[in-house]
């Protein structure tokens, strides 16, 4: 009678190859591409496990970057900034290079020295669509973008919106110099004179008041159409 083939076993932990570095479920990890002229890809770890010949795979919730998308990288994406996917793989986990810190939109803007190893996330991305959660987000500026926290950007003193110097016409050296800031809109009103306080640089999460609404953007409405047909990319790992 043929024996049964062990099956496979959940693992609580892996060690990264060649590393002191431990994995677990939950954890974000960065993986080797295929092409080495590639960035790696950034992953959730969902689950970790071995089979009968001690052999690890990991379970994973793919990250995308902007460029990676189907509207591709607009000006407002930051430069660390990921999308989390419904696309999930199983891969081995002998292609993990390294751990990373996925951080809430909010979080990251309170950083105050960002690593080589902090992403950020503010949307979750469909990867056969084009769609993303949520589809619209408040927007700043006259020019009505959503906010890039790689950016500068100075309060108006008087509507409290913020701005980008260079949609003001001023550098942003100029706009670091600046003692108290006024739109346009503001200083030509009646009360423009009044006393004004030193103003903050770049929208904080913790502020009250800082994040007026003045429009939304539309996330993915205009990639979508067309696009519901479209099959998830294939992501191919780099073999160590």
């Amino acid at each position: 009678m043929a024996k049964t083939k062990p099956g496979k076993k959940d693992l609580d932990s892996y060690t990264i190859k060649g590393t002191n570095k431990v994995v677990r479920p939950g954890d974000c990890v960065l993986m080797r591409p295929s092409d080495s002229d590639k960035p790696p890809y950034v992953a959730r770890v969902e689950k970790l496990e071995a089979d009968h010949r001690n052999n690890v795979k990991v379970r994973v919730r793919w990250y995308y970057r902007p460029e990676e998308s189907i509207g591709g990288r607009r000006q407002f994406h930051g430069v660390k900034e990921l999308f989390l996917s419904d696309h999930y793989d199983m891969q081995s986990a002998h292609t993990i290079e390294g751990k990373c810190i996925v951080h809430s939109f909010k979080n990251y803007t309170k950083l105050d020295n960002v690593g080589t190893e902090d992403y950020f996330c503010r949307f979750e991305y469909k990867a056969a669509t084009g769609g993303f959660t949520p589809d619209r987000v408040a927007v700043y500026c006259k020019c009505e973008m959503p906010y890039n926290p790689d950016d500068l950007m100075v309060q108006c003193e008087g509507c409290k919106d913020w701005f980008h110097p260079s949609c003001m016409g001023m550098t942003i050296e100029e706009a670091k110099k600046l003692d108290q800031f006024l739109c346009s809109d503001c200083s030509s009103d009646d009360d423009a004179k009044r006393p004004l306080n030193s103003f903050p640089v770049s929208p904080s999460g913790d502020a009250k008041g800082v994040y007026p609404k003045r429009g939304i953007f539309k996330g993915g409405a205009e990639t979508q159409k067309a696009m519901t047909d479209q099959l998830t990319g294939e992501r191919r790992i780099g073999v160590p």
